[in-house]
């Protein structure tokens, strides 16, 4: 878990939920996030993107499950009883985003937000809008709409 400090929040904070890809803390923010469930069986789709890992039902609706490791380029690891779905609303459509682990809630500070470089990790810096410094942990913001944006093409 991470560190969390305690403070009053003001308007310029912003509340994300961080999650692991790997080595990569990332966080989207609290209120694009519908809900976090354990991920279960995939039903798989034909003919879909690479990034698509299937579909789920969730209480009757639909939800396709997108592979944040496909979309960032990074290696593909087997699921673990950590791998969660973080269900994010993208259009009319529910979707999934696959992640090997959640961690915490943070509150972060605009005036805090550090210069994202074109390569954070590794990966392509086009689906990031920030950088916190959290603890020890350097947290990259996803940009949510880029990365679904990106199983479109």
């Amino acid at each position: 878990m991470l560190a969390a400090e305690t403070r009053i929040a003001t308007s310029a904070d912003r509340q994300l939920a961080t999650f692991w890809l790997g080595d990569l803390l990332l966080g989207i923010d609290i209120q694009d996030i519908r809900e976090i469930i354990r991920v279960g069986d995939l039903t798989p789709v034909p003919d879909a993107p690479a990034m698509v890992s299937g579909v789920v039902n969730l209480r009757g609706d639909v939800v396709t499950v997108v592979n944040l490791r496909t979309v960032l380029d990074l290696p593909q690891v087997a699921r673990t009883s950590q791998t969660r779905l973080m269900i994010v609303q993208h259009g009319p459509e529910s979707i999934g985003l696959l992640v090997d682990r959640v961690a915490d809630v943070v509150m972060v500070s605009a005036k805090t937000e550090e210069p994202l470089p074109a390569n954070v990790g590794g990966v392509d810096g086009r689906y990031f809008t920030g950088v916190y410094r959290v603890g020890s942990e350097l947290l990259v913001v996803l940009d949510v709409a880029a990365a679904l944006t990106a199983t479109e093409n």
